[in-house]
Parts: structure tokens; sequence; C-alpha cells
């Protein structure tokens, strides 16, 4: 069964930050476009040690939830 990696994103006033519900990863980005290539190097950087064959096989993508002030 294959899971995808989560991700809260936040706005605290001056950037948008993305704390990862899964594992010990934060970033943090001006925009949200930002943020979210920030979560990917992040989410590169962190497994970079780790096997590629068995990353590959447990995890199929980043899914992030955004909060949202309306």
């Amino acid at each position: 069964m294959k899971h995808s990696i989560k991700f809260e994103i936040y706005h605290d006033g001056e950037y948008y930050c993305a704390r990862c519900f899964d594992f010990d990863i934060y970033t943090q980005g001006s925009t949200l476009d930002e943020v979210i290539k920030n979560i990917k190097e992040s989410v590169n950087l962190y497994f970079e040690d780790a096997e590629p064959q068995h990353f590959k096989n447990e995890y199929d993508g980043i899914l992030t939830v955004m909060e949202m002030a309306i």
C-alpha cells in the first residue's frame, strides 16, 4: 500500500509555512509557489540517504492541506 507524505500549509502573517505530519520536515516560503517548491526540495533532502527503491515503493506523492482564513 502506497502512502502520501502529508503537509499542512498555513500563513503566519509574513510567510507560508509547511509542516509535515509524518516526518520531521518543516519549510517556508514567501509565496505559495515558493513553499510548494521548498516542500519538494525538503522531502528530497530528508530522504537523500534513504534507499531509493524502498522510498519509491512506499510513497507515491506529496499531499498538502491548507488552512484558509475567510
